[in-house]
């Protein structure tokens, strides 16, 4: 029968044992702790100045702060110590990794190996060696043809570079049969210099971010004439918190949909998915828990500070979070992280879902990027400390990040939408598409005072902030708990962008996308609104040399009263709330083309290219990319869906409604009256089976007409959004009808209760 595979698969899942693998021990037996193997497989600051001359890595710690040049001879010798100390540890090749358009990392691998002539009386005499050199090391020779470049390079026009970002350090991953690969993160940029990937762009807003800042904290901090100042550097910090599903891969490779799109295209929710509400923070099934700590195990090896780990809301939803770092690192710690992921999955046969989206009905997955501004003395600007209102240096750039979110909400939008992501945005389980931000009541309030003018409400009282168990208003009623601290703000997930303490929560961005894009426009959004912050302040303090309190104060009001319109507190789910927002004139982009757009506007635009995140040629390159990205991926949905319908679902009811005629036909010989039950069923089927066949018809009309469109992006993107989304939408509506009405022995896809449940 059609569903033998699926019983096979199932039953193939009941019978494997889990993989089991060994933590690091002692000689004694007993385990190594965490931190003493922590980044073994990183060629870390460390490595380096035990490899150079203190000159030479002086001149490099120069050169990665962006002071000077990197001279031949320090490449050569970095170059010469990172391939021994990776051929001990059984590298044979090494490649340069990168992020291009594509949404995922690229990485071209060569051996270390050579060949060098020598040439003697006898003639040439050939020896093998191992070398590795400095110019090898800086820079590598992809093809840059068969990589998005939105028009700026034709496919004749293929040389393209990648440059090593000496501000990520290099790594070994261990490959098959006990060998490694030395990884050298790299930025990738084409023949005249133009940015092609994710980390150029990421690494010019943070240098734009970090000089806006250091020059407003710097004016407000002043420093006798001709002392260094105190603020020299400030750099973004970023935390990704990732969700994603795992699988049986077995069963996944019996779904084409997932295995095209990353997303199942029908299907019907099980009698029990999430509404019990049991699954979340619940006990990790023993697969998965094997699956998570093989992951973490390479991670900690490769640096990367995997802290949480948890069940998410929906059936087989999980997810992983890290300590927070520089955010450049903490990109390509993250991509590193779902690259881990995946392939630990596959040697343990499951398969990880990054989609945003992977199954209708059940919450989606996102990728919350918490985000916030630290100086070089480890300062964090987004703490508010004990009294926020008399704060005034967190205040200046609280207004700021607040201002940068009124100005370029809509340029926010566009850094996290995708076909994905739209999935997933706006439903019951995601922020809305609507760009605000939650404060909560604490900060509130203490903006609110400063705007009046009047004392702030008794929210700083010490009693206040503690939750104690014996005696308060807060009392829990359990003397034996101890008392415990309070946060100033609740949480609010509703909120795509929220304040969560010390930090800001980007919560829109999308589980697979990676996090660089929007982290670079939160960035450029975020070092406009410095600079605006900035120049009001040397305007309200006029020919003084520093800002009074008073000078302070006014700008922080100034501000606070032309940001109020993004600030909401309330439920982000509401239809409330999006007639609120129109009132507002916070711009509701519901769609990705739509959203795509708003990197044209040139309120956005301008301020992209006055920062040097963006060339216009790089700008306008981006946004046809995005576009044509997001036109593929619908046709690729759409293709997949009409196969899988027409290929394996309608043969399968065919052959089901065969098998109830042939019941009528041979109870009809023996009594009408006993075929009543198969005649409904027949009944009930057929109208189905001709709606769906209609559907599948109307699927493929769209999609041609998608291909009439001629070879325009936008258009494209466009198209596909109004009429082949909507048409797919339609036939797995019908679909899904299908599924329940077709015996199950007949049915060749997994179900969802097969699929999200072990």
């Amino acid at each position: 029968m059609a569903n033998q595979a699926r019983v096979a698969s199932l039953q193939d899942n009941i019978n494997r044992p889990t993989r089991t693998i060994s933590y690091p021990k002692r000689a004694d037996g007993k385990p190594v702790y965490t931190s003493e193997f922590f980044g073994e497989n990183v060629f870390s600051l460390h490595q380096i100045a035990k490899a150079l001359p203190k000159p030479a890595y002086a001149s490099f710690l120069k050169q990665m702060r962006g002071r000077q040049a990197l001279d031949k001879a320090t490449a050569d010798a970095i170059a010469h110590a990172v391939r021994i100390w990776a051929m001990d540890r059984g590298a044979t090749h090494f490649t340069h990794w990168f992020q291009p358009q594509t949404g995922s990392t690229a990485e071209k691998h060569d051996a270390f190996l050579t060949l060098k002539s020598n040439f003697t009386s006898n003639g040439e005499e050939v020896t093998a060696i191992d070398a590795f050199s400095g110019s090898q090391l800086l820079q590598a020779e992809p093809d840059a043809s068969s990589f998005p470049s939105g028009g700026m390079r034709t496919t004749f026009e293929a040389r393209g570079y990648t440059v090593w970002d000496t501000t990520s350090p290099m790594f070994i991953q261990e490959g098959p049969h006990g060998t490694s690969v030395l990884y050298i993160p790299s930025v990738f940029i084409s023949y005249n210099g133009d940015a092609l990937d994710e980390k150029t762009v990421l690494l010019r807003s943070t240098s734009a971010i970090a000089k806006s800042c250091s020059e407003l904290l710097n004016l407000i901090d002043p420093v006798p004439v001709g002392a260094q100042p105190k603020v020299s550097h400030v750099y973004t910090t970023l935390g990704t918190e990732q969700e994603y599903f795992l699988i049986d891969r077995s069963l996944y490779s019996l779904r084409p949909d997932l295995k095209h799109t990353g997303r199942t295209l029908i299907g019907n929710l099980p009698p029990k998915h999430q509404q019990m509400d049991d699954h979340y923070f619940g006990r990790v099934p023993s697969k998965v828990m094997a699956t998570m700590s093989e992951a973490e195990l390479e991670l900690f090896r490769l640096g990367v500070p995997i802290k949480t780990r948890h069940n998410e809301v929906a059936p087989q939803q999980f997810e992983c979070a890290p300590i927070f770092e520089e955010a450049s690192l903490a990109v390509d710690h993250n991509l590193l992280t779902m690259d881990v992921l995946s392939k630990v999955a596959h040697k343990n046969k499951l398969k990880v879902l990054f989609h945003e989206k992977p199954f209708k009905g059940v919450n989606g997955s996102g990728k919350h990027c918490n985000w916030s501004m630290s100086t070089d003395r480890g300062e964090n600007l987004l703490d508010p400390t004990v009294k926020p209102e008399t704060n005034y240096r967190f205040l200046l750039v609280l207004v700021s990040v607040l201002h940068a979110v009124q100005q370029h909400g809509g340029l926010m939008r566009a850094s996290i939408a995708s076909s994905s992501n739209e999935h997933r945005l706006g439903a019951c389980e995601a922020p809305p598409m609507i760009v605000s931000v939650f404060l909560g009541e604490h900060l509130t309030e203490v903006l609110n005072s400063i705007e009046e003018g009047r004392p702030i409400k008794n929210f700083s009282v010490p009693e206040i902030q503690t939750i104690k168990f014996g005696g308060t208003a807060l009392d829990v009623k359990v003397a034996s708990l101890p008392s415990i601290s309070r946060d100033l703000t609740d949480r609010n997930r509703t909120s795509p962008f929220a304040f969560t303490g010390n930090k800001f929560e980007f919560r829109a961005v999308g589980s697979k996308q990676s996090p660089a894009f929007p982290v670079t426009i939160l960035n450029a959004a975020v070092a406009s609104s410095l600079q605006d912050v900035t120049a009001a302040l040397r305007e309200q303090m006029g020919d003084k040399p520093y800002p009074s309190d008073a000078d302070k104060v006014a700008v922080i009001k100034k501000f606070i009263a032309s940001t109020k319109a993004v600030r909401f507190e309330g439920d982000g789910y509401s239809d409330a709330w999006i007639v609120e927002a129109e009132k507002r004139g916070l711009p509701n982009i519901k769609t990705s083309p739509e959203a795509f757009e708003q990197l044209l506007n040139p309120l956005h635009s301008d301020m992209l290219t006055k920062l040097g995140i963006f060339t216009a040629s790089e700008l306008q390159s981006r946004h046809l990319i995005l576009q044509e990205r997001y036109a593929k991926d619908l046709l690729v949905e759409a293709t997949t869906l009409s196969t899988l319908l027409a290929s394996q679902v309608l043969p399968a009811v065919f052959e089901y409604r065969s098998s109830l005629a042939q019941a009528i036909s041979l109870l009809k010989g023996i009594d009408a009256e006993d075929a009543t039950p198969e005649l409904s069923a027949l009944r009930a089927l057929t109208p189905v089976v001709k709606e769906l066949q209609a559907a599948v018809d109307n699927l493929n009309s769209a999609v041609h007409k998608m291909h009439e469109v001629g070879d325009d992006p936008v258009a494209e993107a466009k198209y596909a959004c109004a009429h082949v989304q909507p048409a797919m939408t339609e036939a797995r509506a019908v679909a899904d009808k299908l599924e329940v009405l077709t015996a199950d022995k007949y049915y060749p896809i997994p179900h969802y209760s097969e699929l999200l449940w072990f």
